[in-house]
């Protein structure tokens, strides 16, 4: 029988996650083009794959307690169909018997030895619901609630950690992150400042404009790179958060001089851009720095026609005219900020990642604070919440450079009125009070 084409998609591009390392949202739309699925069919592919995905860990414990066996221990391909299999018959409206049947054809295809085992499994998944799963596989709320939201709100157990650490072990608050983490994010747009207007654009393209951001639009669906508007350079995709945060270095008070900018760490290019677009109206010049060749080019591309200078350098390397006036520093990070734009990355990172980001954040703030005239600004961005790469990459960073810096309270150069922006004078946005990413913003001034 022949495997419908939206679940076969969506095998293809799960499959590819874990035997390749490819990343969902780069490998499903060349699928998707190659199969000519569009509309419905390509809505359906995309929710398996970014379904399953994000809901691995917790399917995986399912899908081993109705096999009788860890899922290490069953064949990749038969493994995959089965998380797919799994999240229709507990996350989606299909009915049972179709999940079933269809995901049954799916292993008949690409592991034809497995075929009774995986329908063996399916009907058992199918005998009770997601709620009657999750009592049975995790451990109770009251004796350890990390563990149990680690498998409820289909989380690693060390990032849950992190997000209620980072919430003040508010278990509630850290719960609906988890949830708001799950679900499907808008596509945001940002209007170039000087090449269109956000009212217009949203006009323009059907979408709405942004919450918060002067410059955001919010869309409902598509494809935003075939968009006129992104084509022709007067809108790139970007998301809100990362649009306040590099709005808020600009709109900082500043004495003295205003006129040099520094992206630090400008790949792949959406803040370089917004930068570029606001220095036009300030009468300023950017220079951004990229030390990955092909992310060079992407911020040169994303720069066209603004006066952006790119370098292809280490940002820790000693630039060529230092004493700028405001620096940006997007450092990179685990990206736990943006878990629900990634949905496999929640599984891939790891612990052990954090020494070395951390390190390099710290060596990137410290170029930074060495990049910046007496008087100027750093805003120090990372598109995670982990107080590692947050506050303590801050303070260790101000504390070896020595060079005299004061952090700087970020809140009043985002939108007035913008809500749950704490205590100050760091800001930390977060998806489920802003629906933006998980962006860190700490603004510091050099003595």
């Amino acid at each position: 029988m022949r495997t419908d084409l939206p679940r076969r998609a969506a095998y293809e591009a799960v499959a590819a996650v874990h035997r390749d390392g490819a990343y969902a949202n780069l490998v499903l739309p060349a699928i998707l083009r190659d199969m000519r699925l569009y509309g419905r069919d390509a809505a359906f592919a995309t929710e398996l794959t970014y379904g399953a995905l994000r809901h691995e860990g917790t399917l995986d414990l399912i899908v081993g307690a109705a096999a009788g066996r860890e899922v290490a221990r069953i064949d990749p391909p038969a493994r995959d169909a089965l998380r797919l299999g799994a999240y229709q018959l507990l996350h989606t409206r299909v009915p049972a018997h179709a999940a079933v049947s269809a995901t049954v054809d799916l292993v008949r295809s690409v592991a034809p030895g497995a075929t009774g085992f995986a329908n063996a499994v399916l009907r058992e998944i199918g005998t009770q619901d997601l709620d009657a799963w999750i009592a049975k596989v995790a451990p109770p709320y009251d004796k350890d609630p990390t563990a149990y939201l680690a498998v409820a709100d289909s989380h690693p157990q060390w990032i849950v950690r992190a997000f209620n650490e980072a919430l003040g072990s508010d278990l509630d608050e850290t719960t609906r992150l988890l949830i708001e983490d799950n679900q499907r994010p808008p596509v945001h747009l940002c209007a170039r400042p000087g090449r269109v207007d956000a009212v217009e654009l949203a006009d323009e393209v059907g979408g709405a404009p942004g919450a918060f951001s002067p410059y955001a639009v919010y869309l409902p669906g598509g494809a935003p790179g075939d968009l006129a508007a992104v084509v022709e350079g007067r809108a790139h995709v970007q998301d809100e958060g990362s649009q306040l945060v590099a709005a808020a270095l600009v709109n900082a008070s500043l004495d003295g001089p205003d006129a040099r900018w520094l992206d630090l760490c400008a790949g792949p290019g959406g803040k370089a851009g917004l930068l570029g677009a606001l220095a036009v109206e300030r009468g300023a010049e950017v220079t951004a720095v990229e030390v990955a060749e092909h992310r060079a080019r992407l911020v040169s591309q994303a720069t066209r026609g603004l006066p952006v200078t790119v370098l292809h350098q280490d940002g820790r390397e000693e630039l060529p005219e230092p004493a700028y006036d405001r620096v940006l520093v997007d450092a990179p990070c685990t990206g736990l900020g943006s878990l629900r734009r990634r949905p496999e990355s929640r599984w891939r990172r790891q612990p052990s990642d954090l020494p070395p980001l951390t390190r390099l954040q710290r060596e990137l703030l410290g170029a930074a604070f060495r990049a910046v005239r007496p008087g100027g600004l750093v805003a120090y961005v990372t598109c995670s919440p982990h107080l590692v790469e947050t506050h303590v990459t801050v303070t260790e960073a101000a504390r070896r450079s020595g060079l005299p810096v004061d952090l700087v309270d970020a809140r009043p150069f985002l939108p007035a009125g913008m809500p749950g922006l704490g205590a100050g004078p760091t800001v930390q946005l977060w998806p489920h009070r802003h629906g933006t990413d998980a962006m860190f913003l700490a603004l510091l001034r050099r003595g």
